[in-house]
């Protein structure tokens, strides 16, 4: 019995690299921008749809895929930024919410139209059905383990990136005083643009992980965003490790939920993030 908790723990864990990997270009925005991007999931099914079409159609093997789709990607949000988003940054909430809830009704009704609502998953070429066997009959699937593993270095590339880096400073500097900024000659709306690519690339690379993990169908973004918001709230606004930590939470608490009746998992997790944010709302790690 301890050994089917543990291994739910562990299973959780790992589940949590996903949700974070959903979590960080969110986290970038709410941190970097000052907005919820409501078209952030949708953005991840688009670009898994992108990907579906490289490698069934096209026969790209999945790997080459992702490293077409991440350029593409960036520039895909920089352009987003620039020519969209930007027009109404700075005009409250309530405009970035309708802009980007727009954009998500738009890309879920042109999935649609091009690929109708069937649900889809792209074959990781055995990945996915690989484990690693430990003792007390704990299973360690390879392609979770990919994804933590490769969460936790995103999340360090990144936290280099913005704190380390001359790009990173300017990238703060922006975010922290748009005006200031200005002033010494930093081109806010070119600064916030390259963020929007950055987040680009981390929707690409969640694309590429969820589309082999899970399921996907035109109306799996609002999902994804739910969770990804989630893990945001819970670590903290503007916190990529507690971003890692909050889905990592959400994880753990839908894999107990699982354990004890299949139809808590969902609601587990909704259940603890309440339980965090109530007693916590800045978060866990706020910064």
């Amino acid at each position: 019995m301890a050994g089917a908790w543990a291994n739910q723990i562990i299973q959780g864990i790992l589940l949590g690299g996903l949700y974070a990997m959903f979590a960080i270009g969110l986290s970038l925005s709410v941190g970097i921008m000052r907005f919820v991007n409501i078209a952030h999931g949708d953005l991840i099914v688009l670009v898994s749809f992108l990907l579906l079409t490289l490698t069934t159609r096209l026969g790209v093997p999945l790997l080459v895929a992702t490293a077409i789709v991440v350029p593409v990607a960036f520039v895909g949000g920089y352009l987003l930024q620039r020519l969209l988003l930007q027009r109404v940054l700075g005009q409250g909430v309530l405009s970035i919410v309708l802009v980007t809830f727009g954009l998500s009704v738009i890309i879920q009704n042109a999935l649609q139209g091009i690929y109708g609502a069937d649900t889809r998953l792209i074959q990781g070429g055995g990945i996915e059905t690989e484990t690693i066997q430990l003792a007390g009959g704990i299973n360690i699937g390879m392609l979770p383990l990919a994804i933590f593993v490769f969460a936790v270095a995103l999340v360090f590339a990144l936290d280099l990136l913005l704190y380390r880096t001359r790009l990173g400073a300017r990238i703060r500097a922006v975010s922290d005083d748009v005006a200031s900024a200005n002033l010494v000659g930093l081109r806010s709306a070119h600064i916030y643009a390259v963020a929007m690519g950055i987040v680009g690339v981390t929707v690409a690379l969640s694309a590429g992980f969820m589309s082999v993990w899970t399921n996907f169908d035109p109306t799996s973004g609002p999902s994804r965003l739910l969770v990804a918001f989630e893990a945001v709230v819970l670590g903290g606004l503007g916190s990529l490790w507690g971003t890692l930590a909050g889905g990592i939470i959400v994880g753990i608490a839908q894999s107990l939920g699982a354990q004890v009746d299949a139809g808590w998992q969902l609601l587990a997790g909704h259940l603890v993030f309440l339980a965090v944010f109530l007693i916590r709302p800045q978060g866990l790690f706020p910064k």
